[in-house]
């Protein structure tokens, strides 16, 4: 710059001449670009000239050519976003433009209209481009903000800059254009944008007025609503600016309507401006509130949003104001970091239609579908409130329901197809989670029944089902698409849908998760379909009813050849040719077995009729099976019969082992099946057809690799149903290896180890619906080659468990498979053969239950149906369970990791999975979820249910019991080592909560001798910080067992000798054992030593520093005393004094605050009050009436009827501890929290209500009145370690109660001997109480008022305290002060 600069100079002083000097200094006419020096240059150089006042009609028309020519130009060009040097040139470009633009003035553009045409447009093109990169924002926001009011400076220009500014009408606000710039450009201009202030003054024609401009307005709004806090801070400042301008002309303005039935977007009246105005105050009051997150300081605010409704509607019901500035509030409330924020202001919005029942407005319906439904998209809204029970719709899911319910009503009618159409489209556009969608289903479900829903409609309802939810939590889905087809079902027209629409729909529903047969929503189903929509199609034209009559005419064709032969014949002979036969096979094959059910039911239990067709149909298949074709290439018709003999076969198979009654066994032709089964070569593959008919025009269609591929997997699935038909009836002649030597004649049963072989390689072969009959197979296989073939059984399980992982997600058919695979993998004979050899196949059934639990912690109801199996055949075991063993229960004790896991199973799920579903019990998804036991819960039910039938007299049963037990300990001991501090609720806290519950359960059955063993455990972890609800397990267990073994007692009162240290998480726990002595002594016959040892360890803790402890201590010291004098011993009678005098003063304390309120609430807790360790023994009580009034998660709760509705194994007859007593079961949770005053940081914020309490308790005070109180005060100071002060606190000046509140703790904590104050009367004030936190019962107080009072009493304590220093055995004293 330096040297374009020296050129300058020389320049300016060989021509004087300005705009030569301008030319030079650009380079010259058509030069190259200006560089960076040459423009900061020119800015120099114009700033020069301006400063000078340089002026002429030549240099005007200089610096617009300037302008124009040269720096316009460096603006429109292109650049880097970080490069320094573009941003250095836009900086100096914009100032040259600006002092061109001042140099030039108004006069000249009105002359040059033409250059200032360009110079406006060029500027507004800056501003409204779309670049985002940094060296175009820096440009276009020092266009809007300088250049831009340079040039408005001129009528004719603002003018041209206005237009060029604001949207049109028609254009979505300012979408068109970039807001933050817009803005930027409106607040620089805002002098001149309003008429009557000072920049208004002295320009021609009528002055600009903004307000009138619904363009203005929609800026000002998009403004209102935008993600950058600027520019909504500028958009304030323009609304203010107007309604501060309408405040003070008081003049009537209106701005035009978009549309003549809309409100305007701003007026103001004379007659209303009070009105006006504070609508407006209140407007922008909130929405500077809202650019906070703290909802605490918001909260307060919001009341104001409802009074803007009363503002906003005409006494008629009519909008006054536009409703489009109520939705920029709720805009900035659902876009809140703060999700609570976001909950208040969707619930505020939903609430006031049914509140408000607001008139109509078409920008509503586009808020909802946009807006609205983005912030209803997030799951953390719909949290249950306070109290609300799980299944509980939550309150925003309840609003959600009566709003749109609300809203359709007051829609007009042409207009509801449409908002819900959208509604259900926006579902299907965007990745929703569960819980959303499931209440927003809900919430179209409760619509009343209209038809506004068509094909478009259903096609949308069907999306949702098949895209938007296909992923989502399998319950939460369920429900979900029980809602949408309630939803179709109510709002479909059916006048305006096809059949296979209807049938597409339905389709998309999945049978298992919601649409069942048998369920209350599949009979509304049926008679909506039927009566709704078949009657009125037969009433519709001939072409509907062709379509009608397609649908129907195979049902039909079937029921009219019922009374005939067809069936045998259409089956037996060959007459299946076409792939399209095979479904109608299946049809007549289901038909055939519902026949022979009809014969059973009836009493027909054997005929020749029955009889003959079996026997026809067994040799005719077996017939067509054997023949082989002399064509090297097979046919279709060939291979269909074959496909089709096959699975006549195992229909048979099937109704000879559900139908015994009908002795079909003893058919001649059953032995020849057996012969042909046992003896056919498994997982043959039908070779696909190449030779065809010509008339077999859909052959290429239907036969394709993979159509053909499954017509083969079903033949080999008929063919394994049909050979475990035959292993099932000679499971007790099959050899542990293969034998050639049996009589038999049937090679799959000779051969076991080459059948089982055969099975593996099915497992490879089929997919995986259809591998379920070898897997029944394997079950009869396997417990008989485990000794012998250990490796292939092996095999076995890892390919079984790969199909069953690989269908974790495949619901319809992954059950059915699973509990095969559990039974042959757990069958009774497998397990103990693993155990007893402990070799290989015992390592991968544990590694096999590890991976079923973990499995389960992603699907429910996994763990159950193997928790179930095991505990059912161990417990009772059937003949086929037993086989050789002797004991079955035997395996629970090989494999007791499996009822560990059960007894502390459970998962701390995600919030959106939390939401199970009874509101709507007749829902498929119910009765698949309890009727199947596949509740979390019921793992856990099914482990106790299990243990209750234990007898501790069965040696088995005690010996799994306590290792059992042992198991659970070191699991706890393990959970509290791997976490210090655990949270309320948290997984550990479960896992510690579940396992005391299970060791309550088990102890009755176990023996002293045991007991006392482990007793040491079950102190240790009573040591523990744990959680209210452990604790009081811990306690109940503690007191059961010293009620049973009273000699226990010695090893209890040890646990009092430790140091503070130690107790100080615990002792509580221990304290609260006291509080039932009662129980625990009442089996004992010499209760006085007992009682005099209790006394003298209660009594020690009465004095603890801890308020806690002490309120503990006292609970344990009342119930104790209350014993001793019941018994009236006379050893007792030295302790009354100390004693009474104790527990009265904490009876009858006088103002303390807190402290008092504190000892009656821990009198009335449940656990010191109701609770009876031995009456309330029950399973209601350890496993939801004591989680629910600890205040554990509800997750937690076990109710009782869980144990009645678990049927799969029922307790025991002799069992009777299921219920709660009415007085403990009617109980609410209580404010008061058993906790111990430890270390944890959790729990010390917990604590609040005890920290401002620090009540003394003196015993001896009441037993000595004639001592000196002052001798008492020293006496207690001595004790507290404080020093023995003579310091008088004179504060007769003071009076202000918390200063003095303050003033009089300090001084009883550094053992003042007085304090003086100006009267007594402050220490009743609250503010001083709550400072002194009860300091002043202990700290003498003299009451000296007045100035002259007050010199007399210092006079009076200096000539006593200076006696006291002239007297030769005076006593070293503290020194006196004054305050």
């Amino acid at each position: 710059m330096e040297l374009v600069l020296a050129d300058t100079l020389l320049g300016l002083a060989q021509s004087p001449e300005p705009c030569a000097l301008l030319r030079a200094v650009c380079g010259g006419d058509g030069a190259a670009p200006l560089s960076v020096e040459r423009v900061e240059t020119l800015r120099f150089l114009l700033q020069w000239l301006e400063a000078g006042g340089a002026g002429g009609e030549a240099l005007r028309r200089a610096a617009w050519e300037v302008a124009l020519g040269r720096c316009w130009p460096l603006l429109r060009g292109g650049g880097g976003a970080d490069d320094p040097e573009r941003r250095r040139l836009v900086r100096a470009a914009c100032g040259a433009l600006r002092l061109c633009a001042r140099l030039c003035g108004a006069q000249l553009a009105l002359q040059e209209p033409a250059l200032l045409e360009r110079a406006v447009d060029a500027a507004l093109a800056l501003v409204r481009a779309g670049g985002r990169e940094a060296g175009e924002e820096v440009a276009a926001a020092l266009v809007a903000g300088r250049l831009l009011p340079a040039l408005s400076s001129n009528r004719t220009a603002l003018g041209r800059v206005w237009a060029g500014l604001l949207p049109g009408r028609g254009e979505g606000g300012a979408a068109a254009q970039r807001v933050s710039r817009t803005l930027l450009a409106l607040t620089a201009l805002a002098d001149l944008l309003f008429p009557g202030l000072d920049g208004d003054g002295g320009r021609e024609g009528p002055a600009l007025d903004a307000r009138l401009y619904g363009g203005f307005w929609r800026v000002v709004q998009e403004g209102l609503t935008d993600g950058d806090g600027l520019c909504r801070k500028r958009a304030r400042y323009l609304l203010k600016r107007a309604v501060e301008v309408s405040d003070q002309l008081r003049t009537d303005c209106t701005c035009p309507p978009d549309n003549g039935d809309e409100p305007s977007l701003f007026w103001w009246s004379v007659e209303k401006n009070d009105k006006l105005l504070q609508f407006w105050e209140n407007y922008i009051l909130i929405m500077e509130t809202l650019e906070g997150n703290q909802i605490h300081v918001i909260k307060p605010v919001l009341p104001k949003l409802n009074s803007l409704y009363e503002y906003a509607l005409s006494e008629k019901g009519c909008w006054l104001f536009h409703p489009s500035w109520h939705m920029c509030i709720y805009k900035r409330m659902f876009e809140s970091e703060n999700k609570t924020l976001t909950r208040e202001g969707v619930a505020q919005f939903l609430e006031i239609y049914e509140t408000k029942r607001l008139p109509n407005s078409p920008g509503f319906s586009e808020f909802i579908i946009g807006p609205l439904m983005d912030a209803l998209s997030e799951s953390s809204l719909y949290g249950r409130s306070p109290g609300q029970l799980i299944g509980a719709c939550p309150p925003l899911g309840v609003k959600l329901q009566k709003f749109l319910s609300i809203y359709l009503t007051l829609l007009p009618e042409e207009e509801r197809s449409s908002f819900l159409l959208k509604f259900i489209q926006k579902m299907t556009s965007r990745h929703w989670c569960a819980v959303p969608i499931l209440f927003l289903s809900m919430a179209l479900a409760c619509i009343p029944s209209c038809k506004a829903l068509g094909t478009e409609g259903l096609h949308a309802l069907r999306d949702v089902l098949q895209c938007t939810m296909i992923t989502h939590q399998i319950l939460l889905r369920g429900a979900a698409q029980c809602f949408l087809l309630q939803t179709a079902m109510h709002l479909t027209d059916v006048e305006k849908v096809s059949l296979p629409e209807i049938s597409s729909f339905l389709m998309s529903l999945r049978p298992e998760e919601s649409l069942s047969r048998g369920t209350i929503l599949w009979m509304e189903v049926r008679i909506e379909t039927a009566a709704g929509f078949v009657l009125i199609k037969i009433k519709k034209s001939n072409a509907e009813r062709v379509e009608l009559k397609s649908f129907l005419h195979p049902l039909l064709d079937v029921l009219l050849k019922l009374g005939t032969n067809y069936i045998a014949s259409y089956i037996i002979y060959n007459q299946n040719k076409l792939v399209s036969d095979l479904d109608r096979c299946n049809l007549y094959l289901a038909l055939l077995s519902e026949l022979v059910n009809l014969c059973s039911n009836a009493g027909w239990k054997k005929g020749p009729s029955i009889w003959n067709f079996i026997s026809s149909l067994i040799n005719a298949s077996i017939q067509n099976l054997q023949e082989t074709g002399n064509e090297q290439e097979s046919k279709l018709g060939e291979q269909i019969q074959k496909v089709v003999s096959m699975a006549s076969l195992t229909v048979v198979c099937e109704i000879f082992d559900q139908k015994p009654e009908l002795q079909l066994k003893s058919l001649h032709a059953v032995e020849t099946l057996k012969g042909f089964i046992s003896s056919v070569q498994l997982n043959q593959v039908l070779k696909k057809p190449s030779k065809i008919e010509e008339k077999n025009s859909l052959f290429e269609e239907s036969t394709s690799s993979q159509g053909w591929g499954k017509i083969v997997a079903s033949y080999v699935h008929d063919q394994w149903v049909c050979l475990h038909f035959i292993l099932n009836k000679y499971d007790k002649f099959i050899p542990l290896s293969n034998d050639e030597t049996l009589e038999l004649s049937l090679l799959a049963v000779q051969r076991p180890i080459r059948t089982l072989q055969s099975a593996l390689e099915a497992l490879t072969l089929l997919p995986s619906d259809q591998v379920l009959p070898v897997f029944h197979c394997m079950k009869v296989l396997v417990p008989k080659l485990l000794g012998s073939s250990e490796s292939l059984c092996i095999d076995a399980f890892d390919l079984a468990w790969k199909v069953i992982s690989s269908l974790s997600n495949t619901q319809l058919i992954f059950w059915s498979n699973l509990k095969a695979f559990v039974q042959f993998v757990f069958d009774t004979e497998v397990l103990a053969v693993a155990a007893s050899s402990k070799g290989q196949a015992y390592s991968k059934i544990k590694e096999i239950i590890l991976k079923l639990v973990e499995m389960s912690t992603a699907r429910t109801g996994v763990f159950n149906t193997v928790l179930s199996y095991c505990c059912q055949s161990w417990l009772f075991p059937t003949s086929d369970d037993t086989g050789a063993l002797e004991n079955p229960f035997s395996n629970a004790g090989n494999y007791s990791e499996l009822i560990t896991e059960a007894c502390v199973f459970g998962m701390v799920f995600r919030r959106d999975q939390r939401y199970k579903i009874p509101f709507h019990s007749h829902f498929c998804v119910n009765k698949m979820f309890y009727s199947t036991n596949r509740d979390d819960h019921y793992v856990r039910v099914c482990a106790v249910k299990f243990l209750c039938w234990l007898d501790g007299s069965n040696t088995l049963h005690k010996m799994f019991m306590e290792d059992l037990v042992i198991k659970l300990l070191d699991k706890d001991e393990l959970v509290s080592k791997s976490r210090t501090r655990y949270y309320v609720n948290s997984l550990q806290h479960r896992i510690k909560n579940r396992l005391w519950q299970t060791l309550l359960v088990i102890f009755p059955k176990l023996d002293q001798n045991f007991l006392t063993g482990t007793l040491d455990k079950i102190f240790q972890a009573g040591f523990g910080n744990n959680q209210a609800s452990i604790k009081y397990l811990i306690e109940w267990i503690i007191i059961l067992i010293l009620h049973r073994y009273p000699q226990c007692l010695e090893k209890f009162w040890n646990c009092f000798c430790y140091g503070e240290e130690k107790l100080k998480t615990s002792i509580c726990t221990f304290l609260s054992v006291l509080s039932h002595f009662d129980i625990i002594l009442e089996n004992t016959s010499e209760k006085k030593p007992i009682l005099k040892k209790a006394l003298l360890v209660v009594l020690q803790w009465c004095f603890n520093h801890n308020f806690s402890v002490r309120l503990y201590a006292l609970v344990a010291l009342k119930k104790i005393w209350g014993m001793c004098k019941a018994l009236c011993v006379e050893e007792f009678e030295a302790l009354t004094p100390v004693i009474e005098s104790s527990l009265h003063q904490v009876e009858n304390m006088h103002g303390a605050g807190n402290a008092r309120k504190n000892w009656q609430r821990i009198q009335d807790h449940f656990f010191f009050a109701t609770f009876h360790p031995l009456k309330d023994y029950s399973l209601e009580t350890i496993f939801y009436t004591l989680p629910r009034l600890s205040e554990l998660v509800e997750d937690e709760w076990i109710p009782l009827c869980k144990f009645t509705r678990y049927t799969d194994i029922s307790l025991p007859a002799a069992f009777h501890w299921l219920q709660s007593r009415t007085e403990l079961l009617n109980l609410k949770p209580s404010d008061w929290s058993q906790q111990d005053m430890g270390s944890d940081l959790v729990e010390m914020d917990n604590q609040t209500e005890w920290t401002d309490v620090q009540k003394k308790i003196i015993p001896w005070k009441n037993s000595s009145p004639d001592l000196d109180l002052e001798l008492v005060f020293q006496d207690r100071a001595a004790k507290l370690g404080k020093s023995n002060s003579r310091l008088i606190v004179v504060a007769s000046l003071i009076d202000k109660p918390t200063n003095l509140g303050g003033l009089c703790r300090t001084s009883e904590i550094f053992g003042a001997s007085a304090l003086v104050v100006g009267s007594l009367h402050y220490i009743n004030d609250k503010q001083f109480q709550h400072l002194s936190v009860s300091a002043e019962q202990w700290l003498p107080l003299v009451e000296v008022g007045g100035k002259s009072i007050l010199a007399a009493y210092l006079k009076g304590a200096l000539n006593t305290l200076m006696q006291k220093l002239q007297n030769p055995n005076h006593q070293k004293n503290q020194s006196s002060a004054g305050a």
